[in-house]
C-alpha cells in the first residue's frame, strides 16, 4: 500500500505528512498579499502554498450567473474575470512562496492554465475537485509526466478511477513511469463549509488499497483539528486546507479559511497525528469532541457522495455546454462546445467522455448560449 509522496526535492509519507496552505486566490490578485499569505503559511509550519491560476471562460459561461458562496451570493464570472493575471503574476508568486522555503503549487481548470503553468517550469500540478472528469485536461497533465494531486469531491467512484485511468500510460517522452506512480489523491467534500460529518474518513485506507496511491484529504470544514488529524489517524499523508490572514477579507474562499493562527494549531496536530500511534490521536480527539462525533466523522468507509454536496453533482463538475446560439438545423463544430461548469442557474450537459459524440452533429432544437447540450437536443450526424 504505497503511502510515500515526493514533491520537488522532498519525501512525504507517514513520518513526515504533506501540508498544503491553500491560498487559491485569497490573494485578490496582489502579489503583495500572495507574498504575505506565503510568509505566513510558513510560519505556521506549512510546506506547500498553492495557487489557483484563474481563467474565466475555462471555467464557467458568462452567462452563468449567481452562485452562493461562503462570502455571500457572487456574480462568479465577473469575479473570476478580476482574478485573471498573466504569467508574470505566478512567475511572482512561485518565487514568493520559495522564498519562504515553501513548495509552489498551483491549479489550472483547463488547458491554457495548464500551459502556462508548464511555461514557468513548475514541479507538479493540482486538479480540483471539479475538474476530475475534465478529461482534455487530465490528458494535457499526463502528457506532462509531472506529480499529480487529484481532489475527489462531488464524485463517484466511477469518477475517480476514470480519472486515474488518463494517467496509466504516461505519453511518449514524458518522465514519469510505472504506472500510477506520482500520483495522489484527496478525499474531499465539496461545500463550503462541509460539516465534519459528512467526512467519511474511513476511506481513506481503501482507497490506498484500492488505487495503490498515496491518498489525504482536502478539507473544506470550518474546525482546524478534527479533520486534518482524523486523517491523518486513518492513513492520509496530505492534508490541504484555506489560509487566509483573516476570515474579514474578502477572497472567495475566506470565510471558510483558517487565519494563521488556527492554521498553525491544524499543523500542530497534524504533526503529533503523524508521530503517535492511530490509536492515540483516536483517543485525544475523543477526549477532545466526543467519542460519538468521532466515530461520525471516520463514517462507514463506503465511497458515496455526501449529503451536503448531492446537490452540487453534475453542476459544480464539468459537462458539454454551447458556447454560441446553437439554432435547430445548425451542425454542432467542436469550436460550438466547451466542458464548464453549470452551476445553479444554466442546465447542465452531458458528460465530458461524451464529447465528441456531440460534435458533427444536427442540432434538432435551439439551444441559448451557455445551456447544455442534451442528447434531445442532437439529431442524427451531419
Amino acid at each position: 500500500m504505497p503511502r510515500d509522496f515526493t514533491l520537488g526535492d522532498r519525501a512525504f509519507g507517514p513520518g513526515r505528512v504533506l501540508v498544503i496552505a491553500e491560498i487559491g486566490t485569497g490573494h485578490g490578485g496582489d502579489i503583495g498579499k500572495a507574498a504575505e499569505l506565503c510568509a505566513a503559511a510558513a510560519e505556521a509550519g506549512a510546506d506547500c502554498a498553492k495557487f489557483q491560476c484563474v481563467l474565466a471562460r475555462e471555467i464557467i459561461h458568462p452567462r452563468t450567473g449567481l452562485v452562493p458562496l461562503p462570502g455571500g451570493v457572487t456574480e462568479l464570472f465577473e469575479s473570476f474575470l478580476a482574478l485573471e493575471k498573466g504569467e508574470d503574476f505566478y512567475a511572482a508568486a512561485k518565487k514568493a512562496a520559495e522564498a519562504c522555503g515553501l513548495l509552489f503549487l498551483c491549479t489550472p481548470f483547463g488547458l491554457g492554465s495548464a500551459r502556462l503553468l508548464r511555461r514557468l517550469g513548475v514541479g507538479a500540478m493540482k486538479v480540483a475537485s471539479p475538474e476530475l472528469n475534465h478529461l482534455p485536461l487530465l490528458d494535457e497533465l499526463a502528457s506532462y509526466g509531472l506529480p499529480c494531486i487529484l481532489s475527489s469531491g462531488v464524485s463517484t467512484l466511477a469518477d475517480i478511477e476514470r480519472a486515474l485511468a488518463r494517467f496509466e500510460e504516461p505519453a511518449a517522452g514524458a518522465s514519469m513511469t510505472g504506472g500510477r506512480r506520482g500520483l495522489a489523491l484527496l478525499h474531499c467534500v465539496t461545500s463550503y463549509p462541509a460539516p465534519e460529518e459528512d467526512y467519511n474518513l474511513g476511506i481513506l485506507r481503501g482507497y490506498s488499497s484500492l488505487f495503490g496511491i498515496p491518498v489525504g484529504v482536502s478539507d473544506h470544514s470550518l474546525d482546524p483539528i478534527l479533520v486534518p488529524a482524523l486523517s491523518v489517524a486513518a492513513g492520509g499523508v496530505i492534508v490541504e486546507k484555506h489560509i487566509c490572514l483573516s476570515r474579514e477579507e474578502k477572497g472567495l474562499d475566506d470565510p471558510i479559511a483558517l487565519p494563521p493562527r488556527q492554521f498553525a494549531a491544524m499543523v500542530a496536530a497534524v504533526r503529533a497525528a503523524q508521530s503517535d500511534p492511530p490509536g492515540t490521536t483516536m483517543d485525544s480527539l475523543e477526549a477532545a469532541y466526543g467519542r460519538g462525533q468521532v466515530l461520525a466523522v471516520m463514517g462507514d468507509g463506503v465511497k458515496r457522495l455526501a449529503p451536503s454536496e448531492r446537490a452540487n453533482y453534475g453542476r459544480t463538475n464539468r459537462s458539454v455546454h454551447a458556447l454560441r446560439d446553437i439554432v435547430a438545423g445548425s451542425v454542432l463544430a467542436r469550436g460550438d462546445l466547451a466542458l464548464l461548469r453549470t452551476e445553479k442557474v444554466l442546465r447542465p450537459g452531458l458528460a465530458p467522455e461524451l464529447l465528441e459524440r456531440v460534435v458533427g452533429r444536427v442540432a434538432r432544437r435551439d439551444v441559448p448560449s451557455g445551456e447544455g447540450i442534451e442528447w434531445e437536443d442532437l439529431g442524427d450526424l451531419a
